[in-house]
């Protein structure tokens, strides 16, 4: 999918779903800051540690050149394009937008990945970095232990050759004062080398853009002016010689052996034959090590200058220099698989000392390449020397358990190195398992490492190399078996291997234990301590707790009469107890209803006993799964046991299946209002809003974990983030994040589940929809299915109150932060002591009663008096003042039934911030719960500091059934008897479309909005027709407001509950009495709509003589690179279609890739309508073709494309692209995609030509398929798409054993054809397929051409190397007007 986001031409931005927007400020005069220090991030990678700038009027003149700075010295594919606020929300395209020492994020595109500011500043710099990455490195060294604080590493050593030259070399060190930036340290280069250094490639010609892609380099890089990379034999290993491949032990001498090595006793010829079969030599470069009795030699590179090495059939001679190693028992031999070939077939090895004349001779006849045999790309070999035993070739079994920890998985590449008495393993690369994907969360992945034998095992060294977007790693365990003994080796970590997690470490040395019983029992042990550590806030004394059995599915229960049983109901009396002692994991638990008994073990019968005693204290044993043992603290081993009846078990009972001995632990009053939860998703990880608004269950059990409940009604919260105040947990259009601004979208009921202790948050205003998890973390909306990814295990960090004195939860202001109450001097008590957040509830709890106390400079006084009818409904509050609004409040207490009754004056306090004076409020009910009818007379507001007084007179009956129907009214600010501003009655005109099935049953709302704020989210439900929304009908409302000056924008809302309900509105017209004219908003599409997979329930409508102009004016400014794109689907019966339809996108510099337009499915791409978008195409250079297409999905996907229109917004240029042709398998060509030039002034358009595709299919056993078959044709402009291979001419059965198959595709010149990626998608019972090779036949330039694309080899997953992908190079250039040889028939 493109990075340029694909959205609905009219639609801007969707506000929450109150439909509140805030009202700009006015701005003061500000002085010009002379010189800003700003620090800018990488989009979505926190491992970029950032750069920082200092941005003055001489330093960038323009915005433009910020820009292009920038892109020198961040490494994004095209250079920095964007730059946006943390969060991502807000684009910055003015110089002066930028505030000093603030951070800001960098992107190539529109689209914005959000990082962790604070992991990235806490990355070490480039220069002080002691890891060289490269995923070309057989593996990655376990780095020095890291530096302690304030002392300085090392700084990085890199090798530079000349272009060209590879003589020509010198050694530099990246320190600090060097790599300031990539153009000073090309400078350097400059002077070190000692000509003009202009570019840098690696070795194997590969681009290096930026400073930071030098760091991550493998040690050597090619410096070049202006000219192209020119190839060479740039031998890294013959300079950088390493002391050790990853896990091989440094070199030691034989004790008492104080004399220096004798170097002629380890001189050796090595002869080394590549076999001649097809491609097997290698570009790679060859090493060897060998293995002594004494010790082992270091790697050793083998490399020449006379020409290429290791070439099919050819026999290579060196001499190596190992010293004295001892008598040779192994040797291993391996590359470093670089190069555009690196696979290798060995022959045959042949060693002879020069010294004693000894000779060994291996043959081998094996591939060292990653898609062949094993995928191994070194081998290890014994040596037979006379009077030795010869150690056995074993094939060692590792299995490596990834952790249970959220983003615990990786998509780096891991490497390992297993040592053993006689050696090791050295570093080898595990990536073939029989899973899917590698180290998943949660996941135990198989790997085969075939070696010489190594005894007994005593240690691995485990590691990845940091590359990939999710590079973190949290490991388990790993065991290797040993076939040849049957031992087993346990090696237990349970820790991050992580630069931002633990102790930073990404490679770790880990010592067997024994065997797999002992590290499970190990592991089980860490576990029971990790489970204590996040369940132990349960047994704070003075905490009432409630004991869970699973066996009997009901809770313990005390009765007045001593006797106990495990049958009680959630809700009995009896089955609360208070915590009144705790020491350690003892504790006392006494009746909370009974306060005389306690629960107690005596004589190993469960009772209730009286006045406390040794008996009553109970030890907490925490089990995995959360469910923990009472045991008697006087008799270990008696255990608080039941039978499947819930009875106290007695001696004789069955066995312990048939006994209830485990139990959950819940806790009274954890989500009352103003409680601080923390809502664990592992015993050390918790839900955590982030810096863009979003949710990770990934984030650390700490301060930016904790929310603050908000309880709306019995079983309903909102959750508020304590670090973010007014940042709320919501769901909303398909996303779950931490963005919310306390409307109903944050409105959760919680759903307890008994056999965990867990809580499940379910959307109130999306039933169905629960916050989840995926593997990695990240929230999103889910369905409930039992799974662990909606299971949040809350912990009290500080308790709230049941029924807050005269205090109200509001849940947009919030009341006092937890860190401002540190600020009062109190003394804790006992249980207040052991936490410094506890001491905390208290004091907020008491301050909270004081008005004085709790309230600041922006608090007041809000009194609602109610009229003759009162009501139970949700009462909620805007205030708008001339800089801003505040809004939604509700006002609300924890028993509501008390609150708005027949003529009586409710209290509420509140805080309103920086919104200036102000001029208007709105007061609402939602219109449900029982009585929705409610008669206000008068709302007063007194600020509390300096006693004004702010009175609003309503004398309104706000009901859905009666007057206007309204539930909402405005009230303007009185001054000097008069209102500041009129209150107006508009007319609304609503036009349903007169398209079929135009009309809606759903509910419709309507937010007005002026040059003085809004109206308000108001619904449409009192129309001056029968019968609302009826196609091609005309409704009219009235909308009553304070004056919003003139109009602006309208914002429409359908709450569509499915597809037969979504609505199409053709436009709204707008009245004030009094006024000479109307304003008009033109809509024209359905409602809801979707947008890149997303469905959207509301979009904003301009007024109609500023639609276009007003709105690209807007778009200039805030994103170059916009088009409009206009897609028109024919008048044809069944023209339209129900698939999902996609637009390429091809430019001089890049291509878009597919941008989702939309679904047939969402009332898009219906029969004679023109749909309108809005694509983001920045960076792609001179346009000169498209390509449309669809997925053939729905129930009838065929379509009818009559044109499509691209007009650059910016400038206003109008490309017009003329389809008229069916997409569809069964109409015209069969084709889904059509492609289509880009017609310039002055320049003439790309033909399009027709590819004639012919298939040959292997003549081998079993080499037909009956998978779906797709090709994707690529040349010097571009390539055709992937398409599928349906129509064969004169064949009805396609892809037949022996068969040609002759196909053909449309698209606009490809030019020179390279290559082909051809694949199956593996459907049908004979799936597996023989492709021998693929010739394609065009005609260009009135010349004819064919091009060879030899194969050879089977797409299956069962044989070969297990591919159903294959990319194909031509064989060679196309020849005019004839074959290419004998192959093409």
């Amino acid at each position: 999918m493109s990075d340029t986001p694909s959205t609905g031409f009219s639609m801007i931005h969707p506000t929450s779903s109150g439909g509140q927007a805030s009202v700009p400020r006015h701005l003061g005069v500000t002085h010009p800051v002379v010189a800003k220090r700003i620090s800018f991030y990488k989009s979505g990678d926190p491992q970029f540690g950032g750069v920082r700038v200092v941005v003055n009027p001489r330093s960038f003149k323009t915005f433009d050149a910020l820009l292009d700075t920038l892109s020198k010295r961040v490494p994004l594919p095209f250079g920095v394009r964007n730059i946006s606020t943390p969060r991502g929300r807000h684009g910055i395209t003015r110089l002066e937008d930028l505030e000093d020492g603030e951070s800001y994020l960098c992107s190539h595109s529109r689209k914005v990945q959000p990082v962790d500011l604070d992991r990235a500043r806490r990355r070490p710099r480039p220069w002080l970095s002691s890891r060289a990455l490269s995923t070309r490195a057989p593996g990655p060294a376990p780095g020095p232990a890291p530096a302690a604080p304030g002392v300085p590493r090392a700084p990085r050593r890199l090798l530079v050759f000349r272009n060209g030259d590879p003589g020509t070399r010198s050694a530099v060190l990246l320190s600090r004062k060097v790599t300031q930036s990539f153009e000073a340290f090309l400078r350097h280069l400059t002077a070190v080398m000692q000509y003009p250094v202009a570019k840098l490639y690696a070795t194997d010609g590969r681009k290096v853009p930026s400073l930071q892609a030098v760091i991550l380099s493998s040690g050597a890089v090619v410096a070049a002016g202006r000219e192209p990379f020119k190839p060479g034999n740039y031998d890294t290993q013959k300079f950088l010689l390493p002391a050790r491949l990853p896990g091989i032990p440094h070199r030691v001498r034989r004790k008492g052996n104080a004399k220096s090595e004798n170097r002629k006793s380890g001189n050796w010829k090595v002869c080394i034959i590549t076999s001649d079969l097809p491609n097997a030599g290698t570009s790679s470069q060859i090493y060897i090590i060998l293995y002594g009795q004494h010790r082992s030699s270091a790697p050793i590179y083998l490399y020449g200058t006379d020409g290429a090495r290791f070439q099919a059939g050819q026999e290579d001679i060196f001499t190596i220099t190992v010293g004295d190693i001892g008598t040779p028992f192994k040797m291993r031999i391996g590359h470093t698989n670089s190069g555009l070939s690196p696979s290798w077939h060995c022959k045959e090895i042949r060693l002879q000392s020069i010294n004693s004349g000894d000779e060994f001779h291996i043959p081998v006849q094996r591939w060292l390449a990653q898609d062949q045999e094993d995928g191994d790309i070194c081998r290890e070999l014994p040596l037979l020397t006379k009077g030795q035993p010869i150690l056995p070739v074993t094939v060692y079994e590792v299995c490596v358990a990834t952790g249970e920890l959220w983003n615990a998985g990786t998509v780096a590449n891991v490497y390992i190195s297993v040592c053993g008495e006689k050696g090791d393993t050295g570093s080898r690369l595990l990536f073939r398992s029989k899973s899917s994907c590698n180290f998943s969360r949660g996941q135990t992945d198989t790997f085969f490492l075939e070696a010489v034998h190594l005894g007994n095992l005593y240690k691995i060294v485990i590691g990845h190399d940091g590359l990939g977007p999710g590079n973190g790693w949290f490991l388990g365990d790993v065991v290797v078996r040993d076939p040849t003994t049957s031992d087993e080796y346990a090696f237990f970590c349970h820790r991050w291997l992580d630069e931002g997690e633990d102790d930073g470490k990404i490679v770790r040395e880990l010592y067997a234990k024994g065997n797999s019983i002992f590290s499970a029992r190990q592991k089980l042990e860490l576990q029971r301590k990790e489970t204590w550590a996040a369940e132990s806030w349960k047994f704070v004394k003075g905490n009432t707790v409630q004991f869970y059995s699973r066996l009997t599915r009901g809770f313990v229960r005390l009765h007045p009469d001593g006797t106990v049983d495990a049958n009680g109901e959630k809700t009995d009396k009896y089955g609360l107890f208070d915590v009144i002692f705790n020491k350690g994991n003892i504790c006392i638990f006494q009746s909370h209803e009974i306060r005389h008994f306690s629960l107690a073990l005596d004589n190993g019968s469960v009772t209730g006993m009286a006045g406390g005693g040794a008996p009553t204290e109970l030890r907490v044993l925490y089990q995995p799964g959360r469910s923990a043992l009472l045991e008697s603290a006087l008799v270990p081993g008696h255990t608080v046991a039941f039978n499947r009846l819930g009875r106290i078990a007695d001696a004789s009972a069955a066995g312990y299946a048939e006994l209830s001995r485990e139990f959950v632990i819940f806790v009274k009053g954890v989500f009352y209002n103003s409680a601080v939860v923390l809502l664990a998703t592992s015993l050390c990880q918790a839900l955590c809003p982030q810096p863009d608004g979003t949710c990770t269950g990934a984030g650390k059990q700490s301060e930016k974990s904790y929310w603050k409940v908000h309880k709306i009604s019995s079983g309903i919260c909102m959750f508020e983030s304590v670090k973010k105040a007014r940042m709320y947990l919501r769901i909303k259009d398909g996303r779950c994040d931490g963005a919310g601004t306390g409307d109903t979208d944050c409105h959760f009921k919680i759903k307890k589940n008994l056999e965990n202790a867990s809580v499940s948050l379910e959307s109130v205003k999306s039933p169905g929809l629960f916050v989840g998890l995926q593997p990695d973390g990240q929230a999103k909306p889910v369905i409930y299915t039992k799974n662990e990814n909606v299971y949040f295990y809350p912990q009290v960090i500080q308790f709230g109150r049941e029924n807050p004195m005269g205090m109200c939860a509001t849940r947009s202001q919030g009341e006092e932060k937890i860190q401002e109450s540190k600020n009062h001097k109190e003394s804790p008590a006992e249980s207040e002591a052991s936490d410094p957040l506890c001491s905390t509830a208290a004091k907020e709890t008491r301050h909270a009663q004081s008005s004085e106390a709790l309230l600041s400079e922006d608090a007041w006084k809000v009194l609602v008096l109610t009229g003759n009818t009162g009501t139970q409904a949700s009462v909620t509050l805007w205030v708008y003042g001339d800089e801003g609004v505040t809004g939604p409040v509700i006002l609300s207490k924890d028993r509501p039934e008390h609150l708005f009754l027949p003529r009586q004056e409710d209290e509420f306090q509140v805080e309103i911030r920086n919104i200036g004076e102000i001029y208007k409020i709105r007061i609402g009910h939602g219109g449900t719960r029982g009585q929705p009818a409610w008669s206000l007379r008068r709302v007063t507001m007194q600020h509390i500091k300096s006693k004004k007084i702010l009175d609003f007179v309503a004398n309104a009956c706000l009901s859905p059934i009666q007057a206007d129907g309204d539930v909402v009214c405005e009230l303007p600010v009185i001054r000097e008897g008069q209102p500041i501003f009129p209150v107006v009655r508009y007319h609304v005109f609503v036009y349903t479309g007169q398209l079929k099935q135009a009309e809606t049953e759903a509910e419709v709302s309507l937010c007005l909005y002026g040059e003085r704020g809004d109206s308000g989210l108001r619904r449409l439900h009192k129309s001056n027709m029968p019968v609302r929304f009826q196609r091609g009908q005309a409704d009219e409302f009235e909308v009553e407001a304070v004056s919003l000056g003139k109009l602006q924008k309208v914002l429409l809302r359908c709450e569509a509950g499915d597809e037969s309900q979504y609505w199409y509105c053709e436009k709204v017209v707008v009245r004030e009495p009094g006024a000479a004219s109307e304003c008009t908003f033109t809509c024209e599409r359905w409602i809801p709509y979707m947008s890149q997979g997303i469905i959207y329930s509301e979009i904003e409508l301009y007024l109609q003589e500023m639609q276009i102009n007003h709105q690209l004016k807007i778009q200039e400014e805030e994103n170059d690179g916009d088009w409009k794109v206009t897609v028109a689907t024919g008048d044809l019966v069944n023209a339209g279609t129900t698939a999902v339809v996609f637009l390429c996108v091809y430019g001089e510099a890049r291509s878009s890739g597919p941008i989702i337009l939309g679904s047939g499915k969402h009332q898009l791409f219906k029969p004679n309508t023109a749909d309108i978008f809005k694509i983001n195409l920045k960076g792609l250079g001179e346009i000169y073709k498209i390509r449309i297409g669809h997925d053939n999905s729905g129930r009838d996907p065929k379509w009818y494309l009559e044109e499509v229109r691209l007009e650059n917004m910016a400038t206003s240029e109008l490309f017009c692209l003329t389809v008229e042709s069916w997409l569809a398998e069964d109409e015209d060509d069969g084709d889904l995609w059509k492609e289509m030039p880009i017609v310039t002034t002055g320049k003439a358009p790309l033909p399009v030509v027709v590819y004639e595709i012919q298939i040959h299919t292997g003549k081998k056993l079993g080499a037909e398929t009956e998978s779906n078959v797709f090709i994707n044709l690529i040349g010097t402009r571009g390539d055709s798409g992937k398409r599928r291979l349906h129509q064969s001419k004169g064949n009805k059965a396609r892809f037949q054993r022996g068969q040609i198959d002759i196909f053909s595709i449309k698209a606009v010149s490809l030019g020179t054809l390279k290559k082909v990626l051809i694949s199956h998608d593996g459907t049908g019972p004979g799936n597996g397929w023989f492709l021998e090779n693929i010739v394609v036949k065009f005609e260009e330039e009135d010349r004819s051409q064919n091009v060879l694309f030899p194969c050879n080899r089977w797409l299956d997953e069962y044989q070969d190397d297990g591919k159903t992908e294959r990319e194909l190079l031509a064989e060679s250039g196309p020849s005019a007007g004839g074959g290419v040889g004998s192959a093409v028939s």
